[in-house]
């Protein structure tokens, strides 16, 4: 089967700036969210951004509705166009980019909330590979709540909270005031499940609109971590695996090797992110994937200082993180 991401010809340079940001804000229920939510678009900076929520009831924008635009969109205090998915996320998306299309309103990126059983991955596909939406969008970040009362429980009890954690490029700390103590050892149970992950103290609802509202930019991939050598950690079913490698990486072994697990552990692969050092190569390539879906293979601009080598993290689920190791030794590393 032929892959968009097949040959080296393909790379392309970071466009990404010239596309709509999409955050995902994603998190389990009662983790927050729609606090988080309720906070961001009261904010100036945020006077350029398009929500997409729910149902404007979970999100209580009473007070902050100033009049209805087009239908199901409202506007808000702060400048921010709000609407409620009708029937499904695609046709909202659609729907948001022909209205700005055609003059009707106007905004410079999106923020989509997700009800707190929802599984992260299908959003952000259609960010990265969907035919009809990915071509005018540009993944952002994928920010997850997680509450300090419940949130450790939750992590033990439910599936959908662990994923959620796992794909997540940033986790928000919430309630950490009603379990300071509670507080830490969580933040130590996201850690293992998504080490790549920034966590953010989040009290109150109250957070930087920049950790929510990170540019549309490959180069948000370009940091995976700062894992040692092949490190890992296990969750449960879950495991994250970070592997890097000082000398330039062979381009065709790479793909071949992340292909044969897509095509073959494609749901068990829950995220792929990494900058790498190519043999042929002057700049970083920065790849990053959901399950099956790539992104194509990105050129960033330059290396950051002292930064030249590659690094890969795997987040994944019931696949043997010995056997991950010792094929990309195997297939990637070999002389």
């Amino acid at each position: 089967m032929a892959e968009a991401w097949d040959a080296m010809s393909l790379f392309a340079a970071d466009t990404s700036t010239a596309l709509t940001p999409v955050t995902v804000v994603t998190g389990f229920l009662g983790s927050g969210k729609t606090t988080v939510l309720n906070r961001l678009l009261q904010r100036p900076q945020c006077a350029d951004t398009a929500v997409i929520v729910n149902e404007f009831g979970e999100i209580g924008l009473d007070h902050l509705l100033v009049e209805a635009v087009d239908g199901e969109m409202v506007l808000l205090k702060s400048g921010c166009i709000c609407c409620s998915v009708r029937s499904d996320l695609e046709s909202s998306l659609r729907e948001l980019l022909a209205r700005r299309d055609a003059g009707r309103i106007d905004f410079a990126r999106i923020v989509i909330e997700t009800t707190g059983l929802a599984d992260p991955a299908p959003i952000a596909h259609l960010t990265l590979n969907h035919p009809l939406t990915a071509p005018f969008l540009a993944p952002a970040r994928i920010v997850a709540t997680v509450d300090a009362p419940n949130g450790a429980r939750h992590l033990r009890e439910h599936w959908e909270a662990r994923k959620q954690v796992a794909l997540a490029d940033a986790v928000l700390l919430t309630q950490q005031d009603l379990a300071p103590e509670e507080s830490r050892g969580l933040g130590r149970a996201i850690a293992r499940l998504n080490p790549a992950a920034a966590q953010f103290a989040c009290v109150r609802g109250d957070v930087e609109p920049e950790v929510l509202l990170a540019p549309g930019s490959m180069a948000s991939c370009a940091d995976p971590g700062t894992p040692g050598h092949a490190t890992h950690h296990a969750h449960g079913e879950i495991a994250s695996l970070a592997l890097q490698a000082e000398a330039p990486l062979d381009w065709l072994r790479l793909q071949s090797w992340l292909a044969r697990l897509r095509a073959e552990h494609g749901e068990r692969l829950l995220r792929v992110k990494g900058v790498l050092d190519l043999q042929g190569e002057t700049q970083p390539v920065a790849i990053h994937g959901i399950h099956h879906v790539f992104h194509p293979p990105v050129r960033l601009a330059a290396w950051r200082a002292g930064a030249r080598r590659s690094q890969l993290v795997l987040i994944v689920r019931e696949l043997d993180i010995a056997w991950l190791r010792q094929g990309f030794r195997d297939e990637v590393l070999r002389h």
